[in-house]
């Protein structure tokens, strides 16, 4: 079973400042959490199958598909800096 000294020192590692009501009230909800959990344990899950999810989700994307564009100052006139037809970028690399 948790005690209050162990949700204080849980308290302190995430650099929580508890009140003693609520040292109080985390004590009774997180030994229930743990209770719970250690029902879990008690289930066989060798057959199941590890998810990320409980449920299916499937990314929605579009295909990625080459487009040149006519009018290339249009676009370089909203380039915060460039430097004749081309983007000037910082350079991210180390020497």
């Amino acid at each position: 079973m948790l005690d209050r000294d162990q949700v204080r020192k849980v308290a302190h590692l995430a650099r929580l400042s508890l009140t003693p009501e609520e040292e109080e009230k985390f004590t009774t909800q997180l030994g229930g959490i743990l209770d719970y959990v250690e029902q879990l344990k008690e289930l066989d899950t060798d057959a199941v199958v590890p998810t990320a999810r409980a449920i299916d989700v499937s990314n929605v994307t579009r295909s990625d598909t080459l487009e040149t564009w006519e009018d290339k100052e249009s676009i370089l006139d909203c380039a915060p800096e460039r430097e004749g037809e081309f983007f000037r970028v910082p350079k991210i690399m180390n020497e």
